[in-house]
C-alpha cells in the first residue's frame, strides 16, 4: 500500500452513509454530480441510507439498478501533514486507512502524489 501526505485537511460529511453489498438494489433519484470530472449519483439503499455512489458502481438488470460490488461511502477524516496508506482509487477519492487503523475516503486533491 503506498503512503501519502495529507496536503489539506479533510472532514466527514456524512454522519451515516449509504453501504450495499454487491446485488443489492439502488434506486436512484436522478440527481448527479460531476466531481473533478467523475459522475457521481445520488442513491438510496435498501435500509434507506442514501448518498453519493460512484456511476460504475450501478448496474442495471431488468430494468432495476442494483450494486456491482460491495461499496461504503464512509470519508476518513484527516488532518494537514498526517500521512495515509491508499488501498485504491476511483473517482477521484481514494480509500485510505490512518496510522489508527480508521478506514475512509479521501479526496485525491487533498492527498500528495503517488
Amino acid at each position: 500500500m503506498p503512503s501519502r501526505a495529507v496536503l489539506a485537511g479533510h472532514e466527514a460529511h456524512y454522519a451515516d452513509p449509504i453501504r450495499v453489498a454487491r446485488g443489492e438494489p439502488l434506486t436512484l433519484t436522478g440527481r448527479e454530480d460531476d466531481w473533478d470530472g467523475y459522475r457521481w449519483l445520488w442513491a438510496v439503499a435498501e435500509d434507506g441510507r442514501e448518498g453519493w455512489v460512484p456511476d460504475g458502481l450501478v448496474r442495471e438488470i431488468d430494468g432495476r439498478h442494483i450494486a456491482s460490488r460491495d461499496y461504503s461511502a464512509v470519508e476518513l477524516s484527516c488532518v494537514i501533514g498526517e500521512t495515509v496508506d491508499v488501498e485504491w482509487e476511483t473517482h477521484g477519492w481514494a480509500w485510505c486507512r490512518n496510522r489508527n487503523g480508521e478506514q475512509g475516503w479521501v479526496p485525491l486533491r487533498n492527498l500528495s502524489a503517488g
